[in-house]
């Protein structure tokens, strides 16, 4: 029987591991950066091309490569971060496999040219599909420039899945903002189909997240620092008042490098208990410095996911600094020291005994004693001079509206009061009693012929207008509200990206948003009928939706942000209804195309059948 094992050539096995790092065009982003960073670059440059389905371009002025490193590069296993196993738990550099670079070649057309400081000339090396194509000497600055051409295109599969090109570019976006984070002493700039998306200038860190996110959120932003024997805790937190439903910028990082960690999300909003609704977000950039030896970094291709040594203690770390920095740097009102003209309020001595008020009264005083002097409602002298030569009016039924005036007994020249006649008191309907009953502001009951019917009166006007709104926007019908004093949304870089997508559907939702340039929109109309609604964080969350589903067809858009408006717009929970605004909602939905789920596949029915309700109540 002959042997079946068999070892699989290295261009096969780089295609197989590059399916595990190169996901998509933003990992290709995200590991040249990361290997430009480690070089020491201070002036890293970013240019892609169809969201990095063409070409994607790195160009840093880091330390560069000599030709035999720019030739060994491109090997699996190849680094120059690591020497030996127990590197692993000191390690101060992003990367540390040498695993991208050969995965990148495994799966694309790569071209790099480098230069080393003190050579008079660099090296270029193109390479395709793992194989090296050409390597010859060339003029070039220092540092590295990588050209990532056609993307898997000797992987069809992996090509063909590939979102659309606002999807990848909104992860690009994404990817680069993590980087540019934990760095603001570098220089960075992005292109994108040779459009300045982003250009950031080295800085503080404050001044890097105001430059990736806007302005306005600096205005949100608190301290936090701690510093520890087991960590140290540095970064900014949102005031209470930022938080909202979604789309809150959320980070953490550790030893400079960005992961996702949920038990320390719980962590941040276990300090702002109380302080916020449930279910809303609060924006964090929190930066977490510990020692190598405790961490693993190794355990996923990506690299976020991190895990802890002493996570318990580093919980209770986090949320104390949390909470530190609200105390401390939370807004009070302030002290008003403009008391001119107020009324003088004695401050409170115990020495001094307080006498207790007397109260002055008119023992004489009787309220059931008639007295001309206590008329409240009579009329001046030679009032019947205003009504002279006017017929007089006549009330419903033929009847006087005015009674007969007679003259009053103690003065015969002075008129008796005017009153008017008393109106009917409405007479209810017999036999009328409410169809519909509220319970605890929250569940609308009606009594049906199986049982008792149970309405959750929020996610029922959910449905409903996620009906209406999505039937104008098919039928372009929606109606704009101008504003009259227009807001601002500021946008990060990877919003605007998913905006620019969205924007004919906004506009024909009735929004009018005027671009006013570094990712701010005016806001000057909004949908007709929503009266109350926050409409910038009404934006932010369909943007922030668009983004977590990945919509990619126009009929996918607009339902996601038909349901985004209906969220934002339907009855709250706890608001009180009468019985007609009960019988209305119940009777819209009735007419809804599905009246048992919301669009996004939550119960709104519910029915307590008659034999339950006497099996609780027993015999």
């Amino acid at each position: 029987m002959s042997d079946v094992i068999q070892l699989l050539p290295d261009s096969v096995a780089n295609q197989i591991a590059a399916g595990e790092v190169i996901q998509r065009p933003a990992s290709v982003i995200k590991e040249l950066v990361e290997n430009a960073v480690d070089a020491g670059a201070t002036t890293i440059n970013v240019l892609v091309v169809d969201a990095g389905r063409t070409s994607i371009q790195v160009i840093d002025n880091g330390a560069g490569m000599s030709e035999t490193d720019a030739r060994l590069a491109f090997e699996r296993h190849a680094t120059s971060k690591i020497r030996k196993a127990d590197d692993l738990f000191a390690l101060h550099t992003m990367g540390f496999r040498g695993e991208a670079l050969a995965s990148i070649a495994a799966v694309a057309q790569v071209g790099l040219k480098t230069r080393m400081e003190g050579s008079d000339i660099g090296t270029h090396i193109t390479i395709s599909g793992s194989k090296v194509l050409s390597q010859e000497p060339v003029s070039c600055p220092v540092g590295s420039n990588f050209m990532v051409e056609n993307l898997f295109f000797n992987v069809p599969a992996r090509r063909k899945f590939l979102k659309s090109n606002a999807t990848e570019l909104n992860n690009i976006v994404a990817a680069y903002e993590r980087i540019v984070l934990v760095y603001p002493d570098i220089n960075f700039t992005f292109h994108s189909n040779g459009t300045e998306v982003m250009n950031l200038r080295a800085g503080s860190l404050r001044q890097r997240i105001v430059d990736v996110f806007g302005r306005r959120l600096n205005n949100d932003m608190l301290p936090v620092g701690v510093d520890t024997a087991l960590c140290r805790v540095h970064g900014f937190v949102g005031k209470p008042e930022s938080a909202r439903k979604k789309g809150a910028h959320e980070y953490f990082f550790v030893n400079g490098r960005y992961m996702k960690h949920p038990y320390f999300h719980k962590a941040v909003m276990n300090a702002f208990d109380r302080l916020v609704p449930i279910g809303m977000q609060v924006p964090y950039f929190i930066y977490l410095e510990v020692d190598p030896a405790n961490i693993d970094v190794n355990i996923h291709p990506t690299k976020t996911e991190i895990k802890f040594e002493n996570e318990q203690a580093v919980w209770q770390i986090l949320t104390a600094a949390v909470k530190d920095s609200i105390g401390r740097f939370c807004e009070v009102p302030s002290i008003d020291f403009d008391t001119e003209g107020r009324p003088d309020i004695p401050l409170f001595d115990p020495a001094v005994d307080a006498a207790p008020p007397v109260p002055d009264f008119n023992p004489q005083y009787n309220p059931f004693k008639a007295s001309a002097s206590h008329r409240s409602g009579s009329a001046p002298a030679g009032w019947q001079q205003l009504y002279d030569g006017q017929p007089a009016e006549t009330g419903g039924g033929g009847e006087d509206l005015f009674e007969s005036v007679a003259p009053d007994a103690d003065d015969p020249e002075k008129p008796a009061p005017v009153q008017l006649s008393p109106a009917p008191a409405p007479v209810p309907a017999e036999g009328k009693s409410p169809a519909h009953y509220q319970y605890k502001g929250c569940y609308i009951m009606t009594a049906v012929k199986s049982g008792l019917m149970i309405i959750d009166q929020h996610r029922a006007d959910v449905r409903i207008r996620y009906e209406r709104y999505l039937d104008r926007i098919s039928r372009r019908a929606s109606g704009s509200q101008r504003v009259l004093f227009p807001e601002v949304a500021q946008f990060a870089p990877s919003e605007t990206v998913m905006l620019a997508k969205l924007f004919p559907e906004l506009e024909a939702m009735g929004f009018d948003l005027a671009d006013l340039g570094g990712g701010s929109y005016a806001v000057n109309g909004v949908p007709a009928g929503l009266d109350g609604v926050d409409c910038v964080d009404l934006l932010h969350t369909m943007v922030a939706d668009a983004i977590d589903k990945g919509t990619g067809s126009l009929d996918e858009i607009n339902k996601s942000l038909a349901l985004s408006m209906a969220r934002s717009a339907a009855i709250p929970q706890g608001q009180v209804l009468d019985n007609r605004e009960m019988d209305n909602l119940v009777n819209e939905l009735f007419a809804c195309s599905n009246v048992n789920y919301t669009p996004d596949g939550k119960s709104i029915i519910c029915i307590l059948p008659q034999k339950e309700i006497e099996h609780l109540l027993g015999d």
